[in-house]
């Protein structure tokens, strides 16, 4: 495949092994590292190579060559000390590019400091995106950017339908971006769709902005 990259996955918790199943399902190579035997003995299943060791082992993870990985990603819990001892030495091994489950907002401060590229928190981060989706009819994804602002799939508002992109003039109404358009039938994503688009009613829309614009536009009704 293009882009095959490798990927280090420590720690086989539920977020660990749905991910590495699915990198490796899409043919990347995909070492796991765990300290529960079982898990690993399961994760031979959906990895290149699974190695049963504690992690907070510089050297082990020296000989194991993670240094070598386009992408390290430590998801390790419910304790803090050993995803930042393994973030720790994983930066002084020289890794490029770390990602690490941080279990709080503190946590994430330090693994930050002591040198995680990515810290991420796939808890809050779902819970966010499930509350947006379910706070409006209009929202099918949502994607955040920055604070106040994502990426969002929205249903068209009823008064949109049949009319040109360029006569409905989000950017100076809503101050809102589109950015492609979802097509359902026939089945087809268009990207930076032109001004004289007419929008149908199987379109899903894709925008950007800040989000109360985002929502403004959702309750539109003309």
């Amino acid at each position: 495949m293009e882009n095959k990259m490798k990927f280090a996955i420590i720690g086989l918790g539920s977020f660990g092994s749905y991910l590495a199943r699915t990198l490796y399902d899409k043919g990347h190579e995909v070492m796991v590292i765990d300290k529960d035997k079982d898990k690993i003995e399961e994760a031979k299943d959906f990895s290149t190579q699974a190695v049963w060791m504690d992690s907070a082992d510089k050297e082990s993870l020296k000989a194991l060559g993670v240094q070598d990985m386009d992408v390290v990603v430590v998801s390790l819990g419910p304790e803090m000390e050993p995803s930042i001892l393994t973030v720790l030495y994983l930066h002084e091994l020289g890794v490029s590019r770390i990602m690490a489950k941080a279990l709080s907002s503190d946590h994430g401060k330090i693994l930050e400091a002591i040198g995680a590229t990515d810290v991420i928190y796939p808890e809050r981060d779902m819970a966010i995106r499930l509350a947006q989706k379910l706070s409006s009819r209009n929202v099918l994804e949502y994607l955040p950017l920055a604070e106040n602002i994502s990426i969002q799939e929205i249903v068209p508002p009823e008064s949109f339908i049949g009319k040109k992109l360029k006569d409905l003039n989000l950017t100076n109404r809503y101050h809102v971006q589109v950015i492609a358009i979802r097509q359902l039938v026939p089945e087809k994503l268009i990207f930076i769709p032109g001004a004289d688009f007419v929008i149908k009613d199987s379109d899903v829309l894709v925008v950007m902005g800040e989000e109360d614009n985002i929502a403004e536009l959702c309750a539109c009704k003309k």
